[in-house]
């Protein structure tokens, strides 16, 4: 059947060959299997894994945002928090604020209740007086009546004689009354508004003289300074304006003249042509020409400290110049600059206590006596050409009128000129702050007593504390207490129409009663 080698062999293959196939078949399989099951378990490891790990993660946000949640949560509660906070203080202070208004009320109502208990008082004495001279009157007539000497006019006449001195005397005491009661009033916060601003205000003055005197090296350098005949002396005050004074002084020479300026310009001039050693007319015309543009830088240096002490800016830069020379400008032995400051601080100050504009108070006070820088070289009061200067600048209508007013040369507009009128006067008439000559000073004091006796009933007057009081003696058979009173009232008017002093002048009127008589 099988009749070559090779067929049975293929036969015993086929025949070994298909169990041995399927068997490996078999074997091929099941590693198959073991292998997608060992991937099916690893896949399913990982996912566990990776869910666990998912699981973690949201677990994480889940935190983070509850985290992120209490946080906003605790800032919001934080916020409302400060919100009601503030919220009460405010309540508290409106609180405050209402009970202080209701005592304050209270306090007006007993001040009204007790000005109408004083009105009252006062209608049930004028009533008294008033039955009181009735009867007086009555009385009077009467006594008149039986009087046959005496004509019915003549009695009419002794009878308003007696009753217009009566009515004299009781006005003057009433006008006492009230004048009193309005300087305690009226007069007590305006004088604890000027002392706290004096007190706030510590200014120190400078006093400028007519010469300064620069001191040499040695005695040699006078002889350079006069020069070959007097050339470099002339060519140097030629520049300057200045006179040099070249005298028997040991090592020193004076420069005079009545512009601090231009002395102050001569001074360091003078003080680097003798450090420089080449003293001759071109040098010396350099010299002051550098000297003359440097000393502007410095005016306007000065200046702008001024302003800055005070607090004003805004200034233009010329008006910060002028003021940079009014520290070379004196008046009655005060420097301009100086109390120009202290008119600003104490405007500033008295601005702040009444709730008026403070710093538009320190602008008028810095301002108002602008015009002394110019004024040796321009026409005019100092009131007229400062106001020029502040309105060529544009400066506001309130600091004009403050620079034109602060003399009264023209009227107030505003309660800051007043303010500034009054600082003016407390910086001048502060004790120390202004010289003035003796012959000045003897005129003042004369005419002060002139004005006080051309009253009529005044017997003597004395002007005493450097004129800044007038005691006033009256004759007691012409003058009695409450005419008296109404003389102290006319003197001081009379003084303060007539006459020009700085401060403010206290008129004492003493009327003495004696009785004499003589044991014989």
């Amino acid at each position: 059947m099988f009749n070559h080698p090779m067929e049975i062999l293929a036969l015993v293959i086929a025949l070994v060959g298909g169990p041995v196939g399927w068997y490996w078949h078999h074997i091929q399989e099941k590693k198959r299997l073991d292998s997608a099951n060992r991937s099916a378990e690893r896949i399913l490891q990982e996912a566990e894994k990776e869910a666990e790990n998912i699981k973690k993660e949201k677990l994480l946000e889940a935190k983070d945002q509850q985290i992120e949640l209490k946080a906003r949560y605790e800032a919001e509660a934080e916020k409302r928090r400060k919100t009601l906070e503030f919220q009460e203080r405010k309540v508290a202070d409106r609180e405050s604020s209402l009970k202080h208004r209701h005592e304050e009320l209270e306090r007006t109502g007993r001040e009204l209740q007790s000005e109408r208990d004083r009105l009252r008082s006062r209608d049930q004495e004028v009533t008294r007086k008033t039955e009181q001279l009735d009867m007086q009157l009555r009385e009077a007539t009467q006594q008149l009546e039986r009087l046959a000497r005496i004509s019915a006019e003549e009695a009419l006449e002794e009878l308003k004689r007696s009753l217009t001195d009566r009515a004299r005397q009781e006005a003057a005491e009433q006008v006492n009354e009230l004048r009193e009661q309005a300087r305690l009033t009226a007069n007590r916060e305006a004088r604890e508004i000027i002392i706290q601003a004096i007190q706030r205000s510590a200014v120190e003055h400078g006093v400028e003289t007519t010469v300064s005197v620069v001191n040499l090296p040695s005695e040699e350098i006078k002889g350079r300074i006069i020069g070959r005949e007097g050339r470099n002396i002339r060519a140097f005050e030629n520049a300057t304006g200045v006179e040099i004074i070249v005298d028997d002084t040991p090592e020193s020479v004076v420069l005079s003249g009545f512009d601090p300026l231009r002395r102050e310009v001569a001074r360091i001039s003078l003080e680097r042509l003798i450090g420089d050693g080449r003293i001759h007319p071109g040098r010396i015309e350099e010299i002051v020409k550098k000297v003359d543009k440097e000393m502007d830088e410095q005016l306007i240096q000065i200046g702008e400290q001024a302003c800055l002490e005070v607090g004003v800016h805004g200034l233009h830069p010329e008006l910060v110049k002028q003021l940079g020379k009014l520290r070379y400008r004196n008046s009655y032995g005060q420097n301009v600059l100086q109390h120009s400051v202290e008119v600003a601080f104490l405007a500033g100050l008295m601005a702040a206590e009444l709730e008026l504009d403070a710093k538009l108070a320190k602008r008028a006070g810095l301002l108002h006596d602008i015009g002394k820088a110019i004024d040796r070289y321009t026409e005019g009061t100092h009131t007229t050409i400062g106001l020029e200067l502040v309105k060529k600048y544009h400066e506001n209508a309130i600091v004009q009128n403050a620079v034109a007013a602060h003399h009264e040369d023209v009227e107030v507009i505003s309660p800051l000129s007043v303010l500034v009128q009054a600082a003016d006067a407390i910086s001048g008439s502060r004790p120390g702050a202004r010289r003035e000559t003796l012959e000045g000073y003897v005129k003042r004091l004369e005419r002060l007593e002139e004005v006080a006796t051309s009253f009529s009933g005044v017997s003597r007057s004395f002007a005493i504390q450097a004129g800044r009081e007038i005691r006033v003696m009256v004759e007691s058979e012409k003058v009695n207490d409450g005419t008296a009173v109404e003389l102290a009232h006319d003197i001081a008017q009379k003084i303060q129409k007539e006459m020009e002093y700085p401060g403010q002048i206290r008129v004492t009127v003493i009327r003495e009663f004696r009785a004499v008589d003589y044991a014989k």
